[in-house]
């Protein structure tokens, strides 16, 4: 079933991230005072007191996975909500009751600077979901690198304490809107090792061993990569990130790539698999940048 909860105060009371999908119902402040004063029977003093109470404009567009303009009729409004409801809702939860996930298509999409904040918002679900299995959440990939074309897939990583840590999560992902995917492992760099590495990169195949789960949600496709902490896959996901935001000729080289390989691929595996020599070359890469910076994954 599909419950809709209508909670007025819900950015006050920093409810949003219990939810799977947050649905923002939006007016104009003059247009809200307007409708206080004709349909409740307010003063314009009481509406605009009644108003400035109460979240701002830029709150609200925080926590909002769905903004819905309410600025013309009633009937205005029905028809995105029936909208809404066929093209978003319907299809999250039947993707939830098949334990499917929703489809990504591998097109190479403009940077948009509004990944950040809805990577935000995930986070923001998975750490409520999580509670303390979680020993950090971060946004990772592509779409954590500003100014970087990518899917239109926001990547996210949560680290625990073990596999088994990783597992008793199940039931915490899918009630946030997350099932389980069939991958259990990154693929192993075997070429590779780090003076700052915990582990021996070349031995132990199953330091690479995580679990992955993707939303449901056919209107943000997500990837939640579930590591073991200090393992090196782990550690490589928070090292990417900072190695191409501080190497502009990293960034310029992996955009080519992706730029090449999206034209030649149908799906998101084909996607990921042309892509996996270049990982090999760019593991070395980073850790001899991260030796020589001193680089630690920021707290």
């Amino acid at each position: 079933a599909v419950i809709v909860e209508d909670i007025p105060l819900l950015v006050e009371s920093q409810m949003a991230p219990m939810f799977p999908l947050v649905v923002i119902v939006h007016a104009d402040a003059d247009l809200r005072v307007t409708r206080l004063i004709e349909y409740r029977g307010f003063t314009e003093e009481d509406a605009r007191a009644r108003i400035a109470a109460q979240a701002s404009e830029e709150q609200r567009r925080a926590v909002a996975d769905v903004w819905l303009d309410n600025s013309g009729s009633a009937g205005d409004l029905v028809a995105k909500a029936r909208a809404l409801w066929h093209d978003r809702i319907q299809p999250f939860a039947h993707n939830l009751q098949a334990r499917r996930p929703a489809r990504a298509q591998p097109v190479l999409a403009a940077a948009d600077p509004d990944w950040p904040a809805q990577a935000k918002r995930i986070l923001a679900r998975l750490n409520t979901a999580c509670g303390h299995r979680a020993s950090r959440i971060d946004h990772i990939g592509s779409t954590a690198v500003a100014g970087m074309d990518a899917k239109d897939v926001i990547d996210v990583q949560v680290t625990v304490d073990s596999l088994e840590a990783a597992d008793e999560l199940d039931d915490a992902f899918l009630a946030a809107g997350y099932v389980r995917t069939g991958v259990t492992a990154d693929v192993g760099k075997p070429d590779a090792r780090s003076t700052q590495a915990q582990f021996d990169h070349t031995d132990d195949q199953s330091l690479w061993d995580k679990r992955l789960y993707s939303s449901a949600d056919p209107g943000r496709p997500t990837h939640v990569h579930v590591r073991v902490a200090g393992w090196p896959g782990q550690q490589f996901a928070l090292l990417f990130v900072d190695w191409l935001r501080a190497n502009p000729d990293a960034r310029s080289d992996y955009a080519a790539l992706k730029r090449r390989v999206a034209t030649g691929v149908t799906d998101s595996d084909a996607y990921a698999a042309a892509k996996e020599p270049w990982f090999l070359d760019a593991y070395r890469r980073a850790w001899a940048w991260a030796d020589s910076t001193g680089w630690r994954p920021a707290e």
